[in-house]
């Protein structure tokens, strides 16, 4: 075998069509794109969720209530949750890098500490937002709440 022997595999290369080169071509006259209509009209792009003129399902739907953009959603992280995380490991600062190590958040996450449950012991507690009762039952405790 020779590097000038080289040829693809019978079938794997095809020639392309060449459309609109004329009626002896057998692709000339409409160009493959058939007769009047948008398709065939030169700059044709069809928006998306059109059906033909037929009221599209997005607007067929009935709509209702309110989407707010603005809306912050955070991953929820009760007392309970943190007793027993502090009885496992024995931390005093509970952080986002503590929590993101227990699994309970992602990298992107935002926290909030919520009120169930009771914590017994002093620890230093960074989350980006408390409920007022958690907040109360931490500093009760004898810890400490920082917002991030």
């Amino acid at each position: 075998m020779y590097l000038n022997s080289l040829q693809p595999a019978e079938g794997a290369v095809k020639t392309r069509k060449r459309i609109g080169r004329g009626t002896g071509s057998g692709r000339g006259g409409t160009s493959t794109r058939g007769h009047k209509g948008a398709k065939s009209r030169s700059g044709y792009s069809q928006k998306s969720g059109f059906e033909g003129g037929q009221m599209p399902l997005q607007r067929r739907v009935p709509k209702f209530g309110f989407k707010n953009i603005n809306r912050v959603e955070y991953k929820a992280i009760n007392l309970d949750v943190l007793q027993s995380l502090v009885e496992s490991s024995n931390e005093t600062v509970l952080n986002f890098d503590f929590f993101k190590s227990h699994g309970l958040v992602q990298k992107n996450d935002k926290v909030k500490i919520l009120g169930r449950g009771e914590l017994n012991k002093a620890v230093e507690v960074h989350a980006h937002a408390f409920s007022g009762s958690a907040s109360a039952s931490i500093e009760k405790a004898g810890g400490k709440t920082v917002a991030l």
